[in-house]
């Protein structure tokens, strides 16, 4: 997400030069995503891009964990530019008092683990998996008969090396950079769950900007969406690449594990409606 904010902050440069300097912090340097989303409510960080921390305010948002429901990189960009996209951003306007201006991909999540790959539902079976996000993240597995479980990301390794769980879900770039890979045998490419990003100002910041200004930061986000997209594909293969002689990578036939999920969609759709359900299945 360091990236989408520097190519965010280079386009601001060239639209409006001299006018803003950026300074970026990323890895966590001014605290967590929730702690981020706080201070951008309080004015005190003008600009944040934060990914899973702002699903988890609110319920409607657990869209983005239901099993199997998005395909790959090229159907979330067409979603994230239309009809979509733009409920979600107003969603979170509306609820969280934020000005957001651009939605991009966090990524694809996938399975590691040192049992075997994951390949039919059936080989999720007696699995346990280190599986954190939303309720419906979790019955997604609970479906398949894995067994999930919710330990920290910190302990995740020490949790696979003693034999408390068996793998852990998350992005590729989370399997390198915890290093997963040294003590593991498979990455199975699932994709069950897609985590975007947003681009946020706060609403303090953005009532200072002049008119003229808040057309250039509202066409500067929506004109790097191209290769925030290009980028966080390219960073899936890249890390792949990387684990590639310590890990054997499988692909997955999304349908077959969908088809097993459908009382999760049943669960969400009966509290917020099918409205985003279908919009998502509707685009290819």
């Amino acid at each position: 997400m360091y990236d989408q904010a520097q190519l965010f902050a280079d386009e601001i440069s060239k639209k409006l030069p001299g006018e803003f300097d950026f300074k970026i912090y990323p890895n966590g340097q001014l605290g967590k995503e929730d702690a981020l989303i706080n201070n951008a409510k309080l004015g005190s960080i003008e600009m944040i891009v934060v990914a899973s921390g702002v699903l988890k305010l609110d319920g409607k948002l657990g869209i983005f964990d239901l099993p199997w429901l998005f395909k790959n990189y090229d159907q979330v960009e067409k979603l994230s530019k239309g009809s979509f996209g733009q409920a979600v951003k107003k969603r979170i306007e509306d609820k969280q008092n934020l000005v957001v201006l651009g939605m991009y991909a966090s990524g694809f999540r996938q399975v590691i683990n040192n049992r075997r790959p994951i390949v039919h539902p059936a080989d999720m079976k007696g699995l346990k998996i280190r599986v954190t996000g939303s309720k419906y993240r979790r019955e997604g597995f609970s479906q398949l008969g894995a067994d999930p479980q919710p330990i920290a990301w910190t302990e995740t390794f020490t949790a696979i090396q003693q034999g408390v769980v068996d793998g852990a879900e998350a992005s590729i770039y989370a399997f390198y950079g915890a290093k997963l890979y040294e003590i593991n045998k498979y990455i199975s490419l699932t994709r069950h769950s897609y985590t975007p990003s947003f681009l946020i100002a706060s609403p303090t910041f953005w009532a200072s900007l002049s008119d003229q200004q808040k057309k250039a930061f509202r066409e500067a986000a929506a004109d790097i969406t191209d290769k925030a997209y290009a980028d966080a594909q390219s960073l899936d293969q890249r890390y792949l690449k990387k684990m590639k002689d310590d890990v054997k990578v499988n692909e997955v036939d999304s349908s077959a594990f969908q088809a097993k999920v459908k009382p999760v969609y049943q669960e969400y759709e009966k509290k917020y409606g099918s409205k985003w359900v279908d919009m998502i299945q509707s685009t290819n």
